[in-house]
């Protein structure tokens, strides 16, 4: 009898409440966890592999086949054209990532901690996305009677007497483009930074101020590392919309500055697939050491 008993231990005890209840758990994660995995499946990691296979296709002046080949990519590596596009698509990133931050953080800084009342503070925050209101190509398009040479700038620095003749190098240059993304791209900044700030208790910056600390103390040891995710998620919507740009380069350059967003539109429209997707495969690894980059910065899972 005791040998019996021991022989129905072990299905007893698979058959107790807290066992079937772990599993009923695992199985309704897994059913939650199924769409998801499948559309990420189906609509990132395939279309991602498609590229990199169709990169290296044999690609021809007129015609592109399947024979695989490592042409395209040693032409796209070789050429100063495309080397110098991602030079240029990484200075721009960069530049455009430290002005949003600089000019999103005190934005931010006022919205989310100087302004206690909920109301005002969303009527702010409205204030900062209205101009998304608009089409995208509009509020593009709008900074070309801004920056021409008879544009509203040289304008009134002329009529002001600060200028005696129009500054050349606002508008088709390098400068347009900067100012156009970072007034783009400046509000992705500001929103999740704010949403950090907001989450800081005053009572805590009360009692540094009891204790004696000044505003760039409370700032340096208490503002700054707890809004800290908040930068790193602003950081992460902008970089990986500035690297993909195409259209704010192509508007207010003038072509002159070729990102390895224009270079993927280009390729495409000339129908050479598989130099398209060479510049699409090493935009994506940019992007991939960027966001790599960021979040061994901040662990987001641990700070959000």
């Amino acid at each position: 009898m005791m040998a019996a008993a021991t022989t129905d231990l072990p299905e007893a005890t698979s058959q107790s409440p807290a066992v079937a209840r772990a599993r009923k758990d695992r199985n309704r994660a897994l059913m939650l966890l199924t769409p998801g995995v499948i559309w990420m499946a189906l609509f990132m990691v395939l279309p991602m592999a498609m590229v990199i296979y169709v990169s290296f296709w044999t690609q021809t002046t007129f015609s592109v086949n399947s024979t695989l080949t490592t042409a395209s990519w040693e032409r796209f590596l070789s050429s100063p054209t495309y080397l110098s596009a991602i030079g240029t698509t990484i200075r721009i990133w960069a530049i455009v990532l430290v002005a949003t931050i600089a000019i999103g953080y005190p934005v931010a800084l006022f919205i989310g901690l100087f302004v206690r009342n909920k109301t005002l503070q969303t009527a702010l925050l409205v204030a900062c996305v209205i101009p998304f209101w608009t089409s995208f190509l509009i509020r593009v398009i709008a900074w070309r009677p801004m920056l021409g040479t008879e544009g509203a700038i040289n304008t009134i620095l002329m009529n002001l007497g600060i200028i005696h003749e129009p500054l050349t190098f606002l508008l088709f240059s390098e400068f347009s483009v900067l100012v156009g993304m970072t007034q783009i791209y400046c509000v992705f900044m500001v929103g999740p930074i704010t949403f950090m700030l907001g989450r800081i208790d005053p009572s805590v910056i009360e009692a540094a101020r009891d204790l004696g600390a000044s505003f760039g103390t409370i700032f340096r040891r208490i503002i700054l590392p707890l809004s800290l995710p908040g930068v790193v998620v602003g950081a992460i919507f902008v970089s990986v919309m500035v690297l993909g740009e195409f259209a704010t380069a192509a508007s207010l350059s003038g072509r002159k500055v070729n990102l390895l967003g224009n270079i993927i539109v280009s390729q495409v429209g000339s129908l050479k697939w598989a130099f398209a997707a060479v510049a699409g495969v090493v935009l994506t690894i940019i992007i991939t050491a960027v966001i790599a980059l960021a979040l061994r910065i901040v662990d987001l899972r641990k700070e959000m």
